[in-house]
């Protein structure tokens, strides 16, 4: 029963893979050509919480739990990422 779900969920994360690689391509796209500033932030946010998301999957996959707390550390790094551009934008000032 153990090997079973071991096998399903492997299974399960070879199949997501390209998908999530085919979205980390199409994020970087929209970073380089988006015309103003929210497009780049939502789509550098999109990049990287779905490689946080990505990380937490490669941490089950080789059975590392070391990528896990990498994962949590850059989902909290583009969330100051995120308030540090609104406040830009709102302000439109640099800085603390």
């Amino acid at each position: 029963m153990a090997m079973d779900l071991q096998f399903e969920v492997s299974m399960f994360i070879t199949i997501v893979i390209p998908l999530f690689l085919g979205a980390f391509v199409m994020y970087i796209v929209r970073a380089l050509k988006g015309p103003t500033i929210p497009d780049i932030t939502l789509a550098i946010d999109c990049l990287s919480y779905d490689l946080a998301a990505f990380l937490a999957l490669l941490s089950i996959y080789f059975r590392s739990p070391i990528l896990i707390p990498c994962a949590i550390v850059l989902a909290l790094w583009v969330y100051a990422l995120d308030i540090y551009v609104a406040k830009y934008l709102l302000k439109k000032e640099m800085g603390e």
